[in-house]
């Protein structure tokens, strides 16, 4: 693994915690001030304060259960912009104790900015938002 993937595996996955442990604070880190976050096909958000609410509903819409994790990685570079190409992984558990396994092919842009890289799309849904429906 070369040094920009390794750099860019690991902000993601210490992303991917502050997700978990739904630590909103921390993970506004890893975003840049205009940043874009999908939430669902067809819907979008944009700045650090809109993706922290979209991500306090993602909670409550799973329960406050959600466990993301990344699983392969492929990344592209062009300039400061790596585009990176990833399998997100996500658990929930419903209220009844029910988990439920869901595998997405992401895509996420990242800038590089004061030697930090931080994520200016962040797609879960990668080029399945080309589908007529997507199920979360």
């Amino acid at each position: 693994m070369d040094e920009l993937t390794q750099a860019l595996r690991m902000t993601i996955e210490a992303a991917d915690r502050a997700i978990t442990a739904q630590d909103y604070d921390a993970l506004m880190e890893f975003y840049s001030e205009d940043a874009t976050l999908v939430i669902k096909p067809g819907l979008n958000v944009t700045g650090k304060e809109h993706i922290r609410r979209a991500f306090v509903a993602i909670a409550d819409h799973f329960n406050h259960s959600l466990v993301v994790s990344q699983g392969k990685m492929q990344v592209i570079q062009g300039g400061d912009v790596a585009l990176v190409i990833m399998e997100t992984l996500l658990q929930t558990t419903d209220t009844s104790g029910a988990t439920t396994d869901i595998a997405r092919r992401a895509t996420y842009v990242f800038r590089q900015s004061s030697q930090r890289w931080l994520c200016v799309v962040d797609n879960s849904y990668g080029t399945a938002l080309l589908d007529e429906a997507v199920s979360d």
